[in-house]
């Protein structure tokens, strides 16, 4: 059975999703970290919202954090975006 090509394609998407989601978390870890140096504490909402983006807006909000002075910026963007 593992070596069916259907077991085969469903083994790669497995891992295939599970590179994604280490990647999207570890993104979404760095950018709460930079943005609690840059910002202060972060409101739960606030949070939640950027948990919930993909890796391409957290690779943006990644860049655009280096401009936010306060949680305004942070806010107009998420709005933005």
């Amino acid at each position: 059975m593992q070596e069916s090509v259907i077991y085969q394609d469903i083994k790669e998407q497995g891992i295939k999703q599970g590179l994604q989601q280490g990647l999207q978390q570890g993104q979404v870890s760095l950018v709460l970290r930079l943005l609690k140096r840059r910002l202060g504490k972060i409101e739960s909402g606030d949070e939640t919202r950027i948990i919930g983006l993909s890796v391409e807006h957290l690779e943006a909000l990644g860049e655009a954090l280096l401009d936010f002075s306060n949680r305004d910026d942070l806010l107009a963007w998420l709005a933005n975006n």
